[in-house]
């Protein structure tokens, strides 16, 4: 039997040493970028900073604080433009099936409405006397996290919903931030009865005198007295220097016949949401 003979292949060395043709690799040359931009060939480049509005940041804060809500959730729903944010996103989130049975308790006559055309679910406390989460803006907010509420008129709804919920979420931008309560100089609300509206009126005036306070009886556009959900007055207190003590101010506001409810909520929020400039931040307490 013939002998079989198995021969190596040519290595690649030498398959290229004897390759007819050469191949040649050559380092091509350096790419150089044109940076003249204002030749006539490049009109120059403009960026420009994108600037955040007031709303953008508060829907930042909004965006931000619906992360808190899950599905089967009993929400309280709060009252103002930032919460109006919050509602528009849960009612997106509801209707695409990201979010599914959850029910909201609305803090005002125009929180219900704006719910209810979004499609979300409503009940009232007297159903849901527990809520598992509320969010709601705030109007200042002090290092400590209380906070003033109310200049939107429905601080009594919105005290009573807030103070029912397991966690109470509160959504601001940073122009909100005070070292002390009253410190913006804006009005701290608070709800009194149509009867002898002026007599507390009064009265609000001369509990905080050495403050300097001026009270004023809030009124609507039309220049009528505003009247709130519940059929009330609002006598708005403004601080010429931030409150000292709010803890006594608000229970000697409280002490008054005839009060309803006042716009410091303290000792109530469990975490605060600032949007600003620079991004956002959470605080808990």
């Amino acid at each position: 039997m013939a002998s079989l003979s198995l021969s190596s292949p040519p290595s690649l060395s030498s398959s290229l040493h004897n390759a007819s043709t050469r191949l040649n690799l050559r380092t091509p040359t350096s790419l150089k970028l044109r940076t003249n931009y204002h030749s006539h060939k490049h009109p120059s480049l403009s960026i420009k900073a994108i600037t955040l509005t007031q709303d953008d940041l508060k829907k930042l804060a909004a965006d931000k604080a619906v992360e808190y809500v899950k599905s089967g959730m009993v929400l309280g729903l709060g009252t103002g433009s930032t919460a109006a944010f919050v509602v528009s996103k849960l009612g997106d989130l509801l209707n695409s099936g990201q979010l599914t049975d959850i029910i909201g308790v609305p803090t005002s006559k125009r929180t219900e409405e704006q719910a209810r055309s979004l499609g979300i679910p409503l009940s009232v406390l007297d159903d849901n006397p527990r809520l598992d989460l509320a969010i709601d803006g705030a109007d200042e907010v002090d290092p400590f996290l209380n906070l003033v509420k109310g200049r939107g008129g429905a601080l009594l709804r919105e005290k009573m919903v807030e103070a029912a919920s397991d966690k109470f979420v509160v959504v601001v931008d940073d122009t909100k931030l005070v070292s002390g309560l009253g410190g913006s100089g804006l009005a701290m609300p608070v709800e009194v009865v149509q009867f002898c509206w002026k007599y507390n009126l009064i009265r609000l005036q001369e509990l905080f005198k050495e403050e300097g306070v001026d009270a004023k009886l809030r009124l609507d556009e039309s220049g009528k007295p505003y009247v709130t959900d519940n059929s009330n007055y609002i006598v708005d207190l403004y601080f010429k220097t931030p409150i000292r003590d709010a803890n006594a101010a608000g229970a000697e506001i409280s002490a008054l016949e005839g009060v309803v409810e006042h716009g410091l909520f303290l000792n109530m929020a469990t975490s605060v949401i600032i949007a600003g400039k620079t991004g956002v931040e959470v605080k808990d307490k």
